[in-house]
């Protein structure tokens, strides 16, 4: 079973989020913020790492330049799902390593289907 970490600050989008992959069949882990998930991913390394940009003390473009900086995590896939939606905010993104990026609010199967594409 795949793992995927969760990254937000928003209880609701986490526990939708989670909700969603889970009865995708993808086991499920969740941080609130990028040093959440560094400690997360220090833990174990998931398949695959869905963030959030906008979130306290280290954001997802952070998170993002950490995991695709590091040996032993920069393989991971990581998703960028937010409301950042403006072309330069997908442009950044991409820059920092996200290898996939959906805007919110988004049709919760596009997001199932980017993170199995991932997996491929």
């Amino acid at each position: 079973m795949y793992k995927v970490l969760i990254v937000d600050d928003s209880p609701t989008v986490r526990e939708m989020v989670s909700d969603q992959l889970r009865s995708s069949g993808f086991e499920v882990i969740e941080a609130v913020d990028g040093e959440e998930a560094i400690a997360k991913i220090q833990g174990g390394l998931p398949d695959v790492i869905v963030t959030d940009i906008v979130m306290p003390r280290k954001n997802g473009y952070e998170l993002t330049r950490w995991i695709k900086n590091e040996p032993s995590t920069k393989h991971i896939p990581v998703v960028m799902c937010t409301s950042k939606s403006e072309e330069f905010d997908i442009y950044w993104g991409m820059k920092q390593g996200a290898d996939a990026y959906i805007t919110k609010p988004y049709h919760p199967p596009d997001l199932v289907a980017a993170v199995k594409r991932l997996l491929k």
